[in-house]
């Protein structure tokens, strides 16, 4: 230039600076403001569950008068006894169907929550979120009154018609189905009040179009709800199952395991092994039996809803 100045092109200025590094900044303190907020949830989170996971495992490896080293003695002594092969086929029978049957029911009355308009939804969704929110030990012994032998509601009501009576607790089929239809009517509302929440996110030009193109309900339903549900449903399954494979009140109360220990599901069978007999590490032996279990489950669950989520960023 005339007067021997240079100006050096591309440089960043320090004013163009200045706001970059003030945005650093402001990032780099919400996010230790969100670190301490969340601080202390992180510490009840270990102190709850990562501590107690990580005492199980050694307990486990125990000896019954917690004196010893016995390293996987005890998982081999459960595996080896027929009474703990019985209580592994309860469980996952029990967690399975009760789940299948929540997912079925929850669906169902979600779509029916979802075609009732006005004032009548809020009533009818209130009355069905009824018995997820009765505590479920109150519950279970109003049950555990409908299926007693000499007092059933149940019973009562078969006999007026002529049919004898029906030994639901005394049998072992009739006590599993017993145990499950319970469970289903506890956590059924839970399926359906998720479920009605991803109906609602739904757009409804994706149903419009599909009318225009001529498609039926079942069509809409399948190529159309169940895509757009699809993440909601598992992950919906997979808390619901790890939920329902370590239920403890229904069983505890309805049956206490029995009829000859038909009934007992990990949580139970736990009880009675480690508190009720004395022996806490095979107790806690029990219990971890449910953690490989529900990591499979989970591991593929979560792996498939982040593929889904990649294939739609």
């Amino acid at each position: 230039m005339a007067d021997g100045s240079t100006m050096v092109v591309g440089a960043p200025s320090a004013a163009s600076t200045r706001p970059t590094g003030s945005m650093k900044m402001l990032a780099r303190r919400r996010s230790m403001a969100a670190l301490a907020l969340c601080a202390p949830l992180i510490l009840l989170i270990v102190c709850l569950k990562v501590y107690p996971t990580f005492y199980a495992v050694y307990l486990a490896m125990l000896d019954r008068r917690m004196n010893n080293f016995v390293g996987l003695d005890n998982f081999a002594f459960m595996l080896s006894r027929p009474s703990f092969q019985l209580v592994i086929f309860q469980s996952v029978f029990f967690a399975v169907t009760a789940v299948i049957l929540k997912a079925f029911f929850g669906f169902v009355l979600a779509h029916l929550m979802h075609n009732i308009r006005g004032r009548n939804e809020r009533v009818w969704r209130g009355l069905l979120l009824v018995p997820w929110v009765i505590p479920l030990a109150l519950s279970t012994l109003t049950w555990w009154w409908l299926f007693d032998p000499s007092y059933s509601a149940f019973n009562w009501t078969l006999n007026a018609l002529g049919i004898e009576d029906i030994a639901f607790l005394g049998s072992t089929w009739s006590a599993r189905f017993s145990v499950i239809a319970v469970n289903v009517w506890y956590g059924a509302p839970f399926f359906m009040i998720m479920y009605l929440a991803a109906l609602k996110s739904v757009p409804d030009q994706l149903y419009e179009a599909a009318a225009i193109d001529g498609a039926n309900a079942w069509q809409k339903l399948v190529f159309i709800t169940l895509p757009m549900m699809r993440n909601i449903i598992l992950i919906t399954v997979l808390y619901s199952l790890i939920v329902t494979f370590a239920d403890f009140d229904i069983v505890r109360i309805l049956t206490n395991g029995g009829p000859q220990d038909s009934t007992h599901l990990f949580a139970t069978y736990a009880f009675t092994v480690g508190i009720q007999s004395g022996n806490i590490p095979r107790g806690a032996a029990v219990s971890l039996f449910m953690f490989p279990i529900l990591a499979t489950l989970a591991f593929f669950v979560l792996r498939d809803v982040m593929k889904r989520n990649k294939e739609l960023s």
